[in-house]
């Protein structure tokens, strides 16, 4: 019997088991732009985010850089979109004379919602790596069983059963396996290594946002404390 060729296998598989076959090229497809998309996503974020630290800590007035990033909000993410939230909201309590304790919960929770959005967009797609780093292998499972199943099926119809009559058709149906494998272990290796890099972004924005506010706290207070010794001189 002539050696057949896994492409000569795939095409001579059951529906079914051609049907997982494609359900897994896709997912493994779908996978690989979900992995390079977000990849190049945290690049962006990292480099942005290392940028804006670097304005921040530089000594520069915080209204001078609440000015530049509100004319590039392009600009606006990660910690720079806190800061801008943050500080924008400071702004705005200042004019209304707000107490120091308003002023301070009305930024964290400025600040907070613009820290939950970006979190949002960067754990986006990444279930989805998650969801087919664990099921992709069951699925060529299932494809293997049935592509068994149907091959000694069609060997209880013959008289005589031998090696060479079994072994394609159990061929076809480890291809479905290995498919699965084949989709599953980039997309956990890749959701592993995202995930890591997930973490490290939110925890730098968390980190960010609480010395921001503890800055605001002491910019407060001061403002407070000279708002006293006027009132004194006037009296």
């Amino acid at each position: 019997m002539p050696s057949l060729s896994i492409w000569d296998l795939i095409m001579q598989a059951s529906f079914i088991v051609k049907l997982v076959m494609l359900l897994l090229f896709s997912a493994s497809v779908i996978s690989w732009v979900m992995i390079i998309q977000r990849a190049s996503l945290y690049k962006q974020w990292r480099a942005a985010m290392s940028e804006f630290e670097n304005q921040f800590w530089s000594g520069m007035s915080l209204n001078d850089l609440y000015q530049r990033l509100t004319k590039n909000k392009e600009q606006c993410t990660g910690m720079a979109a806190i800061f801008h939230a943050g500080f924008k909201e400071f702004l705005r309590q200042q004019q209304h004379d707000s107490n120091s304790t308003l002023t301070i919960e009305a930024c964290q929770r400025a600040m907070r919602v613009s820290n939950a959005y970006a979190s949002e967009q960067l754990e986006k797609h990444l279930s989805f790596l998650a969801t087919v780093g664990s099921t992709s292998p069951y699925v060529g499972l299932f494809g293997t069983v049935w592509g068994i199943m149907s091959s000694f099926q069609s060997l209880g119809m013959v008289q005589q059963a031998t090696i060479a009559m079994v072994a394609p058709g159990i061929s076809e149906a480890l291809i479905a396996t290995a498919m699965g494998l084949f989709a599953a272990i980039p997309a956990v290796i890749a959701y592993n290594k995202l995930s890591n890099e997930l973490d490290r972004l939110i925890n730098k924005m968390d980190t960010f946002q609480e010395e921001f506010i503890s800055i605001l706290q002491r910019r407060v207070m001061h403002t407070h404390l000279a708002n006293k010794d006027e009132s004194k001189i006037e009296a």
